[in-house]
């Protein structure tokens, strides 16, 4: 297994501007907004951050807290990452609708697909990494729990110009999607995922990542073949090691060759320079 730190660098919609104190100064587009960030456990560049808006956490460790807006800020606006566009939103869970952290992802895997393949996302959310690839010319089954951003992520696909891509935007249970794809006989040349902590799928299925994991990346193995080229798994807010997705990788697809990669995912701030830590990921590439 091979160890690694991703971090993503400022593109032009999006940048890490100055973290310190808990807490995260990001510009997105052209509105400046503070978030917490537990992580960030070191002094901020700059005393002064003329924000538009701040995410103020709850005292729990369930993720609440509200946002405090200026009158500015729009429900939603357009950004754009490569030629994909999309809409961004103060959401109630603390971000922006979509993860900006995921672009060197979003790179990773677009170089690794070709006009054709046929991709699956679980747990696709508001679909920019779907739209990342369909702009590749894969074919892709998009798969989410929520009605509500599967019709985001379809509405993104129409801005960006992909309303007619070969994409089936699916509001399904990941796992019970999974488990039918593998009943159905299909076959993927790629599957990237990024599973929540807890969710429930759209008739109440209960999903805990540490208990149902492991079964779904084993139904995902049987969707893959000597042909495959790569499986991607990132997750968040969990108190887990990427060493440990990358040995359930191992076990489960090793027999498939190829190299397992694992590490923390990150983004690199402005300001100095440093890498503030987001998200743990494990990979399977075809070598």
């Amino acid at each position: 297994m091979d160890l690694l730190t991703l971090a993503g660098s400022s593109w032009p919609d999006y940048a890490l501007l100055d973290s310190g104190h808990g807490r995260k100064l990001e510009r997105y587009g052209r509105f400046r907004f503070i978030r917490p960030e537990p992580q960030a456990m070191w002094t901020p560049a700059s005393a002064d951050w003329d924000a538009d808006g701040e995410f103020v956490g709850a005292s729990d460790e369930e993720g609440g807290g509200r946002w405090r807006l200026s009158g500015n800020v729009p429900r939603e606006w357009p950004l754009t990452w490569e030629e994909v566009r999309f809409q961004a939103s103060c959401t109630p869970f603390r971000h922006l609708g979509f993860f900006p952290d995921m672009a060197p992802l979003w790179t990773w895997m677009r170089d690794r697909t070709a006009s054709g393949d046929q991709l699956l996302n679980l747990f696709g959310y508001t679909g920019v990494g779907t739209l990342a690839l369909a702009a590749q010319g894969a074919s892709l089954a998009h798969v989410d729990a929520s009605k509500k951003s599967v019709e985001q992520a379809r509405a993104n696909a129409a801005l960006s110009g992909l309303g007619h891509a070969p994409i089936r935007w699916l509001v399904d249970d990941a796992a019970k999607f999974t488990a039918r794809e593998v009943r159905r006989g299909r076959r993927y040349d790629g599957i990237f995922l990024d599973p929540p902590k807890f969710g429930r799928g759209p008739e109440g299925e209960v999903w805990r990542l540490e208990e149902h994991l492991g079964p779904l990346i084993a139904d995902c193995r049987k969707l893959l073949d000597e042909k495959s080229k790569f499986l991607l798994l990132t997750c968040y807010a969990i108190r887990l090691s990427a060493l440990a997705l990358g040995a359930l990788l191992e076990q489960v697809l090793g027999d498939l060759g190829g190299r397992i990669e694992a590490g923390e995912l990150g983004v690199r701030e402005e300001a100095r320079g440093l890498i503030l830590p987001t998200a743990i990921f494990a990979r399977w590439v075809r070598a």
